[in-house]
């Protein structure tokens, strides 16, 4: 009988053990799967899944620590109840975090945008410095920063505008009256950009220039659209192309959209 009962205690400890070895497994090969799901890794990226990985990790090893002690017979019913009520409890008064911290998950193992990646969020336009767990930073080009909630990330629309390149395409709209040389005006537009030395102009790589031309009325609207070699710069560069163009319309008598009484005495003046 005393044989019987070390064998039947030597068997809960070795089950005991296999359950503890099992868990101490599962989290190795999480926490690799882990890293090698995300990918490139910066030390943002890295912060978060160490937290992710110590979150798992008690969860694994709770979970080993409730099966060990069903193996010694002991009743953990009450200890199950107790920490399902608490995970409960814990859930509602931490529910926008804990769905921060899923959507941050997810952003992070979707690769959808990663530090130093341009991205436009509805209105918002800046670039991304900082991924926690919770929230993403933005700087815009005024240098202010932005801080938003990951779950409102994963509800918006989400434009990566450089997807790790250094460069992005943009474009600038120009009106002129209707009764202007359409080609000419492209032309001058394509000589300022051409000329900036943060436009990327490359025909084997595909960085064109390439013109929109819509016609309405007394209006002509002529977009071009450009590759920039700075895309957290955007703003600016597009003002300064904005001014440069500006200022060879006017030496080439080239003006946007005139009253028609104007642009009769014009149309006379030119006779």
């Amino acid at each position: 009988m005393f044989n019987f009962l070390n064998f039947l205690v030597f068997q809960q400890v070795v089950q005991a053990l296999i359950i503890l070895v099992v868990a101490f497994v599962l989290v190795r090969i999480f926490g690799k799967l882990l890293f090698k799901l995300v990918g490139e890794k910066t030390e943002s990226r890295k912060n978060i899944l160490r937290n992710i990985k110590r979150f798992i990790q008690i969860i694994i090893y709770l979970t080993a620590l409730v099966l060990a002690l069903w193996v010694f017979e002991v009743d953990v019913t009450g200890l199950v109840a107790g920490l399902g009520v608490g995970a409960l409890i814990i859930g509602f008064a931490l529910k926008d975090f804990i769905e921060n911290w899923v959507s941050g998950l997810l952003i992070v193992t979707g690769k959808t945008y990663k530090t130093g990646d341009v991205i436009q969020v509805g209105n918002l336009k800046g670039v991304v410095t900082e991924i926690s767990l919770r929230t993403t930073s933005l700087k815009t080009y005024d240098r202010n920063k932005i801080i938003i909630p990951n779950s409102l990330l994963l509800r918006e629309k989400i434009v990566n505008l450089t997807d790790g390149q250094k460069e992005s395409v943009t474009s600038v709209v120009f009106l002129i009256d209707y009764v202007f040389d359409i080609d000419k005006a492209k032309s001058i537009i394509e000589s300022v950009l051409r000329n900036n030395s943060n436009i990327i102009v490359n025909e084997k790589k595909k960085r064109e220039i390439r013109f929109l031309v819509r016609s309405r009325e007394w209006i002509t609207e002529i977009e071009p659209l450009f590759w920039i070699c700075a895309p957290e710069r955007e703003e600016f560069i597009k003002s300064e192309i904005v001014q440069l163009v500006k200022k060879r319309f006017e030496e080439e008598k080239i003006l946007p959209p005139i009253p028609s009484i104007i642009r009769k005495e014009y149309l006379e003046s030119q006779k």
